[in-house]
């Protein structure tokens, strides 16, 4: 009798080795740079290499909430919390942004517990700090969402059983980080650096992928309304690749550019993506965005995404080709709050 393979996808071994390999490479080889390097180019490369295996670490993260790596679902999980740690999202629980993840494809919206623009419209003060430093480029949002969801365990009920968690990761990175800081106060700062370019790769990914409705449903059984209506989460789905000539450099995000064929078949693995995309849509589809035009808007509105898109929805791809589409923010699947 054969024995039943590992994998969900038999022909993904090598992948599956070679992206894992580059992660835990590419990360721990970073910060080598980043800590023992004494040239400028050294420095550079061991933060862009630091950034870029986050990046890679926080989508096949992503790959393993899908359940497309391993035939079972307790095997994903292992490496999704492994994962988890690198990509410096660990104060929430593999299950957890799973979770949210899922509702995304199954309500059709952008789901959420915490109301980031509700919160910064009362306090103006703050508003205008995230403001200020988003014009620089510094990605303060996704920064406040992070330690926001640090914070809220110790402020709502229903998230009191998270505590001894947060606590707990806060401990081992708050420690390593101090320690590095100490003795080479260059590579903590660098790190940081690393972070959040980190931090701009995920969200100028998420940006113009979606333009669902953001609703407040994540810790309740949620929106059944758009429950299974395809035609709805395609013609408000968005495909963003850096290149459809050149595929090869939609590795850079582990192909999550080709986002509508994600959704139309969320447990085809990262590797496939590309050929899906190329047997579903045709080459003009207007579901695909130009480069070009999702990086001028992603410039463009930096300050005013802070506070979100109320524009007509329906509008959405016209005010793009316009430079007028302001956006998502505050939507990673990497913060399930």
């Amino acid at each position: 009798m054969e024995r039943q393979s590992l994998l969900r996808d038999r022909s993904g071994f090598w992948p599956l080795i070679a992206v894992t390999a580059y992660v835990f490479a590419g990360y721990f080889g970073g910060i080598g740079l980043l800590l023992f390097a004494t040239h400028p180019l050294g420095l550079l490369a061991g933060t862009l290499l630091t950034a870029h295996a986050m990046v890679i670490a926080a989508y096949l993260l992503h790959e393993c909430g899908h359940n497309s790596l391993f035939r079972r679902n307790e095997h994903n999980a292992r490496l999704g919390r492994v994962l988890n740690w690198i990509a410096a999202s660990a104060y929430a629980r593999f299950e957890d942004i799973r979770n949210k993840h899922m509702r995304h494809h199954v309500d059709n919206i952008d789901v959420v517990a915490f109301d980031h623009v509700a919160f910064l419209g009362r306090r103006p003060r703050l508003r205008r700090l995230i403001e200020v430093l988003e014009w620089a480029y510094i990605p303060a949002l996704p920064v406040m969402m992070h330690w926001t969801q640090i914070l809220l365990p110790f402020i709502w009920e229903s998230r009191k059983h998270l505590r001894s968690r947060v606590l707990g990761v806060l401990a081992v990175r708050g420690t390593l980080f101090l320690l590095v800081l100490i003795w080479n106060p260059a590579a903590a700062v660098l790190y940081l650096v690393a972070w959040f370019l980190m931090l701009h790769s995920l969200r100028f990914m998420d940006a113009f992928q979606h333009n669902y409705e953001v609703s407040l449903t994540l810790e309740n059984g949620g929106d059944p309304s758009r429950r299974g209506d395809i035609v709805y989460e395609q013609s408000h789905t968005f495909s963003n690749p850096v290149s459809l000539r050149f595929p090869w450099l939609n590795l850079w995000t582990l192909n999550f550019g080709y986002h509508n064929a994600h959704h139309a078949r969320p447990t085809v693995p990262w590797y496939r993506l590309p050929a899906l995309h190329r047997e579903l849509f045709p080459e003009d589809h207007a579901q695909v965005l130009a480069f070009s035009e999702q990086l001028a808007a992603y410039h463009r509105h930096r300050v005013r995404r802070v506070m979100g898109d109320s524009a007509d929805p329906e509008d959405f791809r016209e005010r793009l080709r316009r430079r007028e589409a302001v956006g998502a923010d505050a939507v990673s699947f990497l913060t399930p709050i």
